[in-house]
């Protein structure tokens, strides 16, 4: 059977979904799914600056409903909260609470160890490769996206 790259990166990019969000850190945090994870280390690798919804979209290519559901569950969760910025009364900054700042370095650890285990096997030059060779996919892609 022929392998087709659309099914494959579909079935890659499903599998770790699965791992990551069935994986449980409960002994770190009251169950933080992997999305809720990497969201929380982009927020917190960008908490020195004002970080809105629209940014978030953007950083991981999501559209707005998905955004937005993925931000109240973790407004919910007692994650972030949002908050005015006095240059633009329309706009609520994305901040982590201090549960999230506790929790943030236990859940990336726990992701980059599953990266560890992603890449476990593969030489430095083929993951080289493959990083380029997605990159090009990607700015297809993105290009085929904006006609």
């Amino acid at each position: 059977m022929e392998r087709k790259l659309g099914f494959e990166i579909g079935r890659t990019s499903r599998l770790i979904r699965r791992v990551m969000d069935n994986s449980s850190t409960k002994e770190y945090i009251d169950k933080v799914t992997g999305t809720h994870g990497w969201a929380l280390g982009y927020f917190h690798r960008n908490r020195d600056k004002d970080i809105f919804q629209r940014d978030f979209e953007k950083e991981f290519d999501i559209r707005r409903s998905t955004a937005s559901r993925i931000l109240s569950l973790m407004e919910e969760n007692g994650m972030i909260v949002r908050e005015s910025v006095p240059y633009d009364a329309r706009l609520k900054k994305i901040v982590l609470t201090e549960k999230a700042l506790r929790i943030q370095k236990e859940v990336i650890a726990f992701f980059d160890s599953l990266e560890g285990e992603y890449i476990k096997g593969i030489s430095e030059d083929d993951l080289q490769t493959f990083y380029s060779v997605l990159d090009k996919i990607n700015s297809n892609i993105e290009r085929i996206d904006t006609k």
